[in-house]
């Protein structure tokens, strides 16, 4: 379990939208509670974000664009190459760490272990200590209500934060739109 963090991904109508909140603890402090966990990548055309330690992430966000810019940012080649670089790697394989990164046409959840999943239905992925209360807000608002995927992050992600010790109501949200959808 991935303590501190809520990652939230969702790709509908032509749009890919990420959300995290703000909560950064330390065993059972805070010790921030505006945080970023969610980037743009590669000229802002990938969305980047992850559950685990804060400088894990550094190093691992950089060694990501590294893979994005040698493919010319295509997703799922990066992706590939990227998990066997991961769990190759002897001291990075160790990191309790997760991520997901997505585009308007693919969504990926990746782990240190060399995993590579893509969602069953392909449109909604979650990490984090809040992951599953995020992944059910979402599938029952994407299954029962018209919402635009923007609204379904933010709601999803404040119905977790009311139930997670470990998501907060400091959530930060990157779009992408696929402007010929």
């Amino acid at each position: 379990m991935f303590d501190a963090t809520t990652i939230l991904a969702c790709r509908a109508g032509g749009k890919a939208v990420i959300g995290g909140d703000g909560q950064v603890t330390f065993g059972d402090t805070v010790l921030k509670n505006n945080a970023t966990k969610i980037r743009k990548l590669y000229q802002g055309k990938i969305l980047a974000g992850f559950a685990g330690s804060t400088a894990d992430a550094f190093n691992l966000f950089d060694m990501f664009e590294e893979f994005l810019a040698s493919r010319k940012g295509d997703l799922v080649k990066a992706v590939i190459d990227f998990s066997k670089a991961w769990r190759k790697d002897k001291v990075l394989r160790r990191l309790e760490a997760m991520m997901i990164v997505l585009d308007t046409d693919h969504i990926y959840i990746l782990t240190g272990n060399g995993d590579v999943v893509e969602p069953e239905d392909a449109q909604i992925a979650a990490i984090g200590s809040g992951g599953n209360y995020a992944i059910a807000a979402a599938r029952a608002l994407h299954k029962h209500a018209q919402m635009d995927p923007e609204a379904l992050v933010r709601e999803s992600l404040a119905i977790a934060a009311d139930l997670c010790i470990y998501t907060n109501h400091q959530i930060k949200i990157h779009t992408l739109e696929n402007p010929s959808a």
